[in-house]
């Protein structure tokens, strides 16, 4: 708390010759020029007070993403208590978590509301308001607004980044999450839409005051948070009152997200290493390395060119993985998972299936929706580029960015391939890659050597001391008829195993031409019986 906030005017050490105030510009229209220190300034080339403050002062920027990555201590410092409230948040897990989520999540409200208040008596807000109010349906053409609509939507309800299923795995089996899944969407777009009024009545009321449209000083991304609505602050009354009250809000959702988003992270390591959840000490050791990893990870975003290296990130990342993700687990879980599948395993939660709505939107709205954003993206994709396009990021620093949506993309098939391997499909893999037994010149008086001997080995099985671990496959009609499964065994009265058509595995239901051996039948736990 100070009496006046370092970002009011340009009498600041980091201020530079392009700084003008926001009360000398609104005496400035058209295309004008200024000449300072003999250098002349074009309107393109000013920069406000909030602006610079944040840019030279708080970020400490290079000129670009390969400039200075000397670490800005300040910035530093502030992420490392960032990731100690984190782990301190979740060191109980989703039990330490629950009790904080109270806080975070009510807390906002009442700070945007207060800050609506606030909003909507200044001079200008109805201006705003109706700009924000006003649709621009030409931005329908654009692939970006939908693109930027959907990653919007999936980070504010953590849709294919695992944080709503973490959190809903801890609900009762029998909740009722058809009505969770339609009130928390609702909840969500209309807390956005509540927030946007708070935005857009303080732009109105910056736009009266400096005699331009609200186009023009809106922003998009983190200049809209860092710059822009901290220069309306500033000519408001007790600007550090607003200013302090505008941060904690939007350092109490940051958190929010976070918490959910690592607990998530933490939450699926935990579940797959058993040895992680043995003793509450293995628990807390975990989550403190995870957190420091994550610092360690988030120094690169702190140093002098950190905030070309966070946009790049936000930029790439933010796009094709959440929609390619969202298609291929609409693809997973309605088409190879199947449809009929889950809507038996809703009515066991719900005691009724899902409506023809829903089944709509899953197989067929959503993922067509999906595919037609990511064939737009690609379509229409532009080089990435910062503060208003007047930075162009380097084609290696592009390269980058694919290479981070190449790897969450590709984590996909390599995780179906690994998982098919593990299961058995290496066997099959091999075996329908191996010729069959029937493999070999046409003529028969052509087979000879090994082809004479597979031969020999097919037409006269008892020439071999075991048909089935010579290697050779026979078919899957044959081994069935003398083997069954372990627990499909059947004993009569007497205590003595009784063969019939239902003890066999497989009997009668089995393509002739699919083979198998004694070691695939061995590792898929059958047992050999005498009949």
């Amino acid at each position: 708390m100070t009496s006046r906030l370092p970002w009011e005017d340009c009498g600041n050490p980091w201020n530079t010759i392009y700084c003008v105030a926001p009360d000398d510009m609104k005496n400035m229209t058209g295309n004008f020029t200024i000449v300072r220190n003999e250098t002349i300034i074009a309107r393109s080339e000013i920069k406000t007070p909030s602006e610079e403050y944040f840019y030279n002062n708080v970020l400490q920027m290079s000129e670009g993403i390969e400039g200075s990555g000397q670490i800005v201590w300040q910035l530093a410092l502030c992420l490392l208590l960032a990731w100690i409230i984190v782990f301190a948040v979740l060191i109980k897990g989703i039990s330490s978590l629950g009790k904080v989520v109270y806080f975070s999540t009510i807390f906002p409200y009442v700070l945007l509301t207060i800050l609506l208040i606030r909003g909507v008596t200044l001079e200008g807000a109805s201006q705003g308001i109706l700009f924000y109010l006003k649709p621009d349906f030409k931005k329908l053409a654009n692939a970006k607004a939908w693109s930027d609509a959907a990653t919007q939507i999936f980070f504010s309800l953590s849709v294919c980044t695992g944080g709503l299923m973490v959190m809903a795995s801890y609900n009762p089996f029998k909740n009722n999450c058809l009505r969770d899944s339609i009130l928390v969407p609702i909840i969500n777009c209309a807390t956005s839409f509540y927030a946007g009024f708070v935005i857009f009545s303080v732009l109105g009321f910056m736009a009266q005051k400096k005699g331009v449209s609200v186009e023009e000083v809106a922003a998009n991304g983190p200049g809209l948070v860092f710059v822009v609505y901290p220069e309306g602050l500033t000519t408001m009354p007790l600007p550090p009152l607003w200013s302090v009250l505008f941060f904690l809000m939007m350092m109490t959702l940051g958190f929010s997200s976070e918490f959910s988003i690592i607990e998530c992270f933490f939450s699926s390591f935990i579940d797959e290493f058993p040895v992680i959840r043995n003793s509450r000490r293995n628990c807390v050791i975990f989550r403190a390395a995870g957190c420091a990893l994550f610092y360690l990870i988030g120094l690169s975003m702190v140093t002098k060119s950190g905030f070309y290296v966070f946009n790049l990130f936000d930029s790439f990342i933010g796009g094709f993985p959440l929609l390619i993700v969202g298609f291929f687990e609409c693809v997973a879980i309605l088409y190879v998972y199947g449809y009929s599948n889950y809507a038996d395993d809703i009515e066991l939660m719900l005691g009724k299936k899902p409506s023809i709505f829903f089944r709509v939107t899953w197989c067929v709205i959503s993922p067509v929706i999906l595919m037609v954003i990511i064939i737009f993206m690609a379509a229409q994709y532009t080089k990435p580029t910062l503060l208003s396009d007047k930075y162009c990021y380097p084609g290696w620093a592009e390269g980058l960015g694919w290479l981070l949506v190449a790897f969450c993309v590709f984590l996909i098939p390599v995780w179906f391939i690994v998982g098919y391997l593990r299961g058995g499909g290496w066997k099959l893999f091999l075996e329908l890659t191996s010729p069959t037994s029937e493999w070999g010149p046409a003529n028969q008086k052509d087979r000879t050597g090994k082809y004479a001997a597979m031969k020999a080995a097919r037409d006269d099985p008892a020439a071999t001391d075991s048909p089935l671990d010579d290697g050779l496959s026979l078919p899957m009609s044959i081994v069935a008829e003398n083997y069954v499964s372990c627990d499909e065994k059947l004993e009569n009265s007497d205590g003595e195993f009784s063969p019939n058509e239902d003890n066999t595995r497989n009997r009668g239901n089995v393509n002739p031409a699919f083979t198998r051996t004694r070691n695939d039948y061995n590792n898929a736990g059958y047992h050999q019986e005498k009949l």
